[in-house]
């Protein structure tokens, strides 16, 4: 009796739940850094057509869905994916948005 529970049985899936959540994290260039990119798309838009845009920066949108007890052990995870390799933290900046997803069905 013992082995099924220690197998994953009901009663010990109540204890090590896991929530899904996903991650939307959003990279920049920290201020004073220079965005070449940026700086081409803000010299193309007046030639499609477009005044008065200023300071464009471009970045990058990463999403992922991370499963964790819980939220701060969801974000503690994400954050170290983004030291790690997601941003370079010399150079670029993140900002971290969780959403725990509902399970279907």
């Amino acid at each position: 009796m013992n082995a099924a529970r220690s197998e994953g049985g009901d009663e010990g899936d109540r204890y090590h739940r896991r929530v899904r959540y996903e991650a939307r994290i959003e990279v920049t260039h920290l201020p004073g850094v220079l965005d070449p990119q940026g700086a081409t798309v803000e010299r193309a838009l007046p030639a499609l057509g477009y005044s008065g845009v200023t300071d464009v920066r471009i970045g990058k949108c990463i999403r992922l869905v991370v499963e964790a007890p819980d939220r701060e052990a969801a974000r503690s995870q994400v954050e170290s994916m983004c030291e790690r390799l997601l941003a370079n933290p010399v150079i670029e900046a993140y900002d971290l948005e969780l959403t725990e997803l509902v399970p279907t069905g």
